[in-house]
């Protein structure tokens, strides 16, 4: 094994040393985000370049149904062929052995990347932006909540018991004592974390009960997905340890906020190294405002990917922590595309309207791909926004239905993305959704039952 064992990341191999491999974890993300594959014995994982799936993982609803998507030649579940990417091996320290995970990346039976691959959509998009001579930079922020353990779906979700022996408190935004009922799950997430190799740019408590917010360092796109598909998994293996569930869920709880991925774009010259976003001086650029219009005139036909469930949208709430528009602004948090304060040489666009529950892939590939789109098209965003954005009308899709029928419209977005991973994610989402509404729900069966 030493053939590829010594050439595993840092960490990976800090992870090993002194110590026998057992197990190697073979993983993809499929369109929700879960991680699927296999895991081999060590000794197998070394003799093998490549393992096989069927494309038909891509064609799962988050229920575990199927959406009718295989196309012309109909359901016979063709095999991938799954090759490794070594770069993307990292611990899995929880795991009772000592194991290994390697995410890897997805091509047919003549080598041509599977188009609707979570990882491929993106890799195709970052391509896109090199093609122009750039690079994209993005830093992803993490909200989840930690609640006490749901075992019957009937039941609400309920904030989770901290060390103090009470449930978390609601409104204790950015308090280190609230971080610190948490301490025993945030230390094993800081451990976990460090054996994996990634960095942790912060840890705060943010404004609903039991809600922390977790930055990452930024940098390759690719790169920040694959650790928010990672930090998912051992975010929740954390949790579980201490007797609670973390969830990511976009709105767990009715009356709490809700949980966001906020993103945070730059753009950089590959040849000079510089930001686009402001010239030598300083000065914000064309490419700067070009690169905000993007995101305001093509993120409707993508919220349907940043907002991929029916409960994605019940976060849409004014004065709720999450945005309802596509204002912009610098330092406002009550807009959808925010400016946070920097230095001219880090200026940076986050958008704000992308939910917790997205695929990671999907969502920051459709995200570029706005701010894309809007370098082509070079126009003007709207005014900057004054004060308090809440006060206008909302101007995103405000249910899942309405945000599929704009993203099947986008046959631009789709051509960024690829026109063939847009009809399967159609396919599959509408396939959730009609199954959602066949659910007769608590509040039908309270209101509608005898006053109708």
């Amino acid at each position: 094994m030493a053939h590829w064992t010594d050439k595993l990341p840092k960490a990976a191999a800090a992870f090993l040393e002194g110590r026998r491999l057992d197990e190697v974890e073979c993983i993809v993300s499929d369109l929700p985000g879960i991680a699927r594959g296999k895991a081999v014995p060590a000794s197998k994982f070394a003799k093998q370049e490549f393992f096989h799936l069927p494309d038909s993982i891509f064609y799962q609803t988050i229920t575990g149904d199927w959406g009718e998507a295989a196309g012309e030649a109909g359901f016979i579940e063709q095999d991938m062929v799954l090759v490794p990417d070594m770069s993307t091996a990292t611990a899995a320290p929880w795991t009772g052995d000592w194991t290994l995970q390697v995410i890897h990346d997805c091509f047919d039976g003549a080598g041509e990347p599977i188009p609707y691959a979570p990882r491929n959509v993106l890799r195709r998009v970052v391509e896109m932006y090199a093609k122009r001579g750039l690079k994209a930079v993005v830093a992803p922020e993490m909200e989840f909540f930690l609640v006490a353990r749901n075992i019957d779906p009937a039941h609400d979700i309920k904030p989770m018991m901290g060390r103090t022996g009470r449930p978390a408190a609601a409104r204790q935004a950015y308090s280190m004592t609230a971080v610190d009922e948490f301490g025993p799950v945030i230390d094993d997430i800081y451990d976990f974390a460090e054996a994996q190799g990634f960095e942790i740019d912060g840890i705060t408590q943010e404004g609903g009960a039991g809600q922390l917010e977790i930055n990452l360092a930024h940098g390759d796109p690719i790169k920040l997905a694959d650790e928010v598909f990672h930090f998912k998994r051992l975010i929740r293996e954390a949790a579980m340890r201490h007797d609670c569930f973390a969830t990511f869920m976009a709105k767990p709880i009715a009356d709490e906020p809700g949980s966001a991925m906020h993103i945070h774009h730059s753009l950089v010259d590959i040849e000079t190294g510089q930001n686009i976003f402001v010239d030598e001086e300083g000065v914000e650029t064309p490419a700067f405002y070009h690169f905000i219009a993007g995101l305001q005139n093509h993120m409707p036909s993508a919220i349907a990917v940043m907002a991929p469930y029916v409960n994605s949208y019940r976060r849409y709430v004014k004065d709720h922590a999450a945005p309802i528009n596509l204002a912009w602004a610098r330092d406002n948090r009550t807009t959808g595309i925010r400016i946070p304060i920097s230095s001219p040489a880090a200026r940076r666009v986050e958008n704000r309207l992308a939910g917790m529950d997205c695929n990671p892939y999907l969502c920051i590939a459709a995200s570029l791909a706005c701010g894309l789109l809007g370098l082509e098209d070079a126009k003007m965003p709207l005014d900057e926004a004054k004060g308090d954005a809440y006060q206008g009308e909302s101007d995103i899709p405000q249910v899942l239905g309405e945000a599929l029928d704009l993203f099947d419209e986008a046959t631009r977005l789709h051509e960024v993305l690829h026109p063939e991973f847009a009809r399967v994610y159609s396919i599959v989402k509408r396939a959730e959704y009609e199954e959602f509404l066949q659910v007769i729900s608590p509040w039908e069966r309270e209101h509608l039952l005898l006053n109708v």
